[in-house]
């Protein structure tokens, strides 16, 4: 099965670079950081991630001189720097998937396409690369279409210590793979989609692990429903499916339009369920999110356009985060008081707030999903729009949530060494897990090294510096 790549309306132009600042309410605030300006990349189409220097790091899908994309560092403030520009086809082309900060301090990333050649992929299949903060780059793995073609979402690091990744084709029938990868490179395929009418087809996002291993995750595709064929001639909808680490496949649920349908983005866990969006044809028909037990229960928890002149958004292709107060945050890629997309918070009882809409001079499109970062702000970007309005943004949006610390990796066993990110942790003099004291050096005010001390439990990771003591945004697993 052949799939055309999926078009995006983008012309990527060489302009200027500058800041704008725009306050939305006293409550919550607004600021456009960064203007794309095609010679410093262009179009960015995924999430940011923090680093150990509490900086930002992304990926643009084109620019650069050989507009073939670009990696770039951006600080809270909004100075950019491109810390890579993707020279030629053999370390590959257009990184549409963002970053993941590795347990190692580097990043890791993929591109869509590029890389070695073959005779099912003839520009190349995409590749994995790993690239340190100071923007030295090394191919770790070239697809090969029968492992994976065309990456297109982020990797995330599981709790074994090896990444996990989707490619949107590829695979044994063509319709995209879920793998696993060593941080040297090593690839094994854990399932080749299979389609409609058994399976899903072409996951776009990014899958998400649980405690004991278990991956979930969504395919744009596929599924059982006859109800999406026009779609491109694709039968299927889409499906929500989970993934055990052995690799045996479970599809939790089919979408058929009448609960929408094409989710793009992921799903994020908030308490007993999981969450997440569909990009269009619901109630509505201007997509959904949805919220799902791990057992396959589907309830549809909010309509977009539910509002006059669709002021609450169209088309929320990103998925969505769970911040630190509870709520679920996300962007809509279309409509809002600006005709241009919209920053969401909702409720995981469905009460939705806009908390910006987009007019075009701000952004446009934001294709991206979030980022809370320490500082407990939101941070994402638009794929275009702005000053240079072909190249996207990033934004920054405030709506007042306190500070926190976040741990990397996730879990481990007693004696692991843990990276804290945080702001302001210069003169910590404590850190514990779940309320047991563990030795520690800061090493910068953005981060701290602790060891997971013996006797410690699954729960939280504090730090105590001298504006008050800092609670990690999720539990450390203790295994």
């Amino acid at each position: 099965m052949v799939k055309v790549p999926r078009l995006r309306m983008v012309i990527p132009a060489v302009f200027w670079l500058c800041v704008l600042t725009a306050m939305a309410s006293p409550a919550q605030s607004f600021r456009t950081l960064v203007n794309f300006d095609g010679t410093h990349g262009a179009n960015p189409y995924a999430s940011l991630v923090q680093g150990l220097d509490g900086n930002f790091y992304g990926t643009t899908e084109f620019g650069g001189p050989t507009s073939a994309g670009t990696v770039f560092k951006v600080t809270p403030s909004g100075t950019l720097t491109t810390l890579y520009t993707f020279p030629s086809f053999s370390d590959g082309c257009n990184p549409v998937g963002g970053l993941v900060l590795g347990s190692d301090g580097n990043f890791y990333g993929s591109t869509s396409t590029c890389g070695a050649t073959s005779n099912l992929c003839v520009f190349g299949c995409g590749t994995v690369f790993k690239i340190t903060p100071a923007g030295v780059l090394t191919t770790v793995h070239t697809f090969a279409a029968t492992d994976g073609y065309q990456p297109e979402a982020a990797m995330i690091q599981g709790v074994n210590g090896n990444f996990y990744g989707t490619t949107e084709l590829g695979g044994t029938l063509g319709y995209g793979t879920v793998f696993e990868m060593t941080p040297s490179g090593k690839i094994k395929v854990l399932h080749s989609f299979a389609g409609y009418p058994s399976e899903g087809a072409y996951p776009l996002a990014a899958v998400f692990q649980t405690a004991n291993g278990t991956l979930y995750g969504t395919t744009e595709r596929g599924g059982s429903s006859t109800n999406c064929q026009t779609f491109g001639g694709i039968f299927g909808c889409g499906t929500v499916f989970k993934l055990s680490p052995s690799g045996t496949l479970t599809t939790l649920h089919s979408f058929d339009t009448s609960d929408g349908a094409l989710p793009d983005g992921g799903v994020v866990q908030a308490g007993s369920s999981l969450y997440g969006t569909t990009s269009d044809v619901a109630t509505s028909t201007f997509g959904t999110v949805f919220k799902i037990t791990p057992a396959g229960t589907l309830t549809t928890v909010y309509n977009f356009c539910s509002q006059a002149s669709c002021a609450d958004g169209s088309y929320p292709g990103s998925g969505l985060i769970k911040a630190t107060d509870g709520n679920l945050y996300g962007t809509t890629e279309e409509a809002g008081t600006g005709s241009a997309g919209t920053v969401f918070e909702i409720t995981t009882a469905g009460t939705l707030t806009t908390l910006h809409s987009f007019d075009r001079a701000d952004g446009e499109a934001p294709f991206a999903g979030l980022l809370q970062a320490t500082n407990g702000s939101l941070y994402g970007s638009t794929s275009v729009g702005g000053t240079n309005e072909a190249d996207g943004t990033i934004f920054n949006v405030s709506v007042g949530l306190p500070h926190f610390v976040q741990t990397v990796p996730s879990s481990g066993s007693v004696g692991t060494s843990v990276m804290i990110l945080g702001n302001a942790l210069t003169g910590a003099t404590a850190v514990t897990f779940n309320g047991t004291a563990a030795t520690f050096t800061v090493v910068s005010a953005t981060e701290i090294t602790a060891t997971v001390p013996s006797g410690a439990t699954t729960g939280v990771v504090q730090a105590t510096t001298p504006k008050g003591t800092l609670t990690s945004n999720a539990a450390f697993q203790v295994r």
